[in-house]
């Protein structure tokens, strides 16, 4: 488990982006053996909590999100190394729910990967797993599947494969290519489409760089970008 803290942490010290939790300081209690370490806190704790407080949420909040977090991953995917996020779920994206800002958390499954950007292991949450993930033999874009399975929670206040009583149940659904039951509860058409490109098979399934360039965040921009603005205005005034 120490182990496992410190590879997080280290991961923690050198990303730094907007849209992922921050570290500022870390030590190591060597007498309890403990290692502690101070991140910056969310106030609305994560989404999968805030989504259930906040039944009512318009589209354009729930794409303001998504940009987030697709932001964050492209920062963690065309880094040097490049950073696998491994176990994206709505559990570990945190929300500041009063100005709409989302930080993506928990990289204690992540993982760097070489120039051919492949990794090996089987990690992860099942019902968030990308088919590929199972025959541990993988990319980043192995996040892109997550992220899809996330919006889709976002969208229905669903678990992906809630249907399921178990993970073999999952696997024999996520490997024969099956969606999850909460996909017939997406009803908008354009959000149902942009949620299948991102559980889209490897070769045909988008980055970060290039979903944030779909037609679908047109017009979305996050909580930064409307600050800047205002900046901007208010130094002509």
């Amino acid at each position: 488990m120490i182990n496992r803290l410190y590879s997080e942490v280290r991961l923690l010290h050198d990303l730094k982006n907007k849209n992922i939790i921050s570290l500022y300081s870390v030590w190591r209690d060597e007498n309890n053996n403990t290692l502690n370490f101070i991140t910056e806190v969310c106030t609305s704790g994560n989404l999968r909590e805030y989504r259930q407080k906040h039944k009512h949420v318009s589209i354009n909040a729930l794409k303001k999100w998504a940009r987030q977090i697709l932001k964050g991953l492209e920062y963690m995917h065309t880094h040097e190394p490049c950073v696998i996020h491994r176990d994206l779920n709505c559990s570990n994206i945190f929300i500041n729910g009063n100005i709409g800002q989302v930080k993506i958390g928990d990289l204690g499954l992540a993982a760097t990967v070489g120039k051919n950007h492949a990794a090996h292991s089987l990690l992860g949450t099942p019902e968030f797993m990308a088919p590929e993930l199972y025959e541990e033999d993988y990319t980043e874009l192995i996040d892109i599947y997550s992220f899809g399975m996330c919006l889709l929670e976002m969208v229905t206040l669903e678990l992906p494969y809630s249907e399921c009583e178990n993970v073999a149940k999952i696997y024999r659904k996520v490997t024969s290519g099956l969606r999850p039951r909460a996909m017939s509860k997406v009803k908008d058409p354009e959000v149902l489409a942009f949620i299948e490109k991102c559980l889209a098979q490897p070769r045909a399934r988008p980055s970060a760089a290039e979903l944030l360039n779909d037609p679908f965040f047109h017009g979305i921009r996050d909580v930064d970008e409307e600050e800047e603005d205002d900046d901007e205005n208010l130094g002509r005034l």
